[in-house]
């Protein structure tokens, strides 16, 4: 019985985290339980300078990481009573994972068949992982990618110079990216993350 009950828990697990990673991360906060969902976060390094960050998952692509990064980056500007915000520093990280799935070498996961057996050159070893002497199974390679998109910003006051190629007028970029920001599909705010902070003087 409790065999059934741990392969059941186990099944629960698996399919929870399957269904997770079915469609690209929303603009959400990063939860620091479950990181691998991505989301965004940022830290207030000091008055008027933050660091935003934004992760996301295999399905998110690195235009809509970045896209995400800049709208975080206009909605701190005005939660903290700011009009404009700079670029200090910039860079998105792509992360490059393999994964390998060895198709019907393997019925059940992380449990492949594994045996001895006697031959015309002595005692052989036949395992699906590797070559033998029945060939190298048939198996399915993918390569995942993953991008974090980062920026230190520094907020400002009034409008922003024309000739400023590094300074963004927030209440322009919520205009103007607002349609194209996909939220949770409950619209709430994660638990045990904080909304962006309120106007300060």
């Amino acid at each position: 019985m409790r065999l059934k009950t741990l392969a059941l828990a186990a099944g629960l697990a698996l399919a929870a985290g399957l269904s997770a990673c079915t469609t690209a991360t929303p603009y959400q906060p990063l939860l620091a339980g479950s990181p691998g969902l991505g989301g965004y976060s940022d830290v207030r390094i000091e008055p008027g300078r933050h660091r935003v960050t934004f992760t996301g998952n295999s399905l998110t692509s690195r235009e809509t990481v970045e896209l995400y990064l800049a709208y975080r980056a206009a909605e701190l500007t005005l939660a903290n009573g700011y009009d404009t915000f700079t670029l200090v520093t910039r860079d998105t990280d792509r992360r490059t994972s393999t994964r390998v799935d060895p198709g019907r070498a393997a019925p059940m996961p992380y449990w492949n068949p594994y045996w001895r057996f006697y031959g015309p050159y002595g005692w052989r070893t036949y395992d699906p992982w590797m070559d033998g002497p029945f060939g190298r199974p048939p198996m399915d390679v993918t390569t995942v990618e993953k991008f974090t998109a980062s920026a230190e910003i520094v907020l400002g006051r009034g409008p922003k110079r024309l000739d400023d190629t590094e300074t963004f007028d927030a209440r322009a970029v919520i205009e103007n990216l607002g349609p194209r920001i996909q939220r949770p599909e409950d619209g709430r705010v994660k638990p045990g993350v904080s909304p962006a902070p309120g106007p300060k003087s």
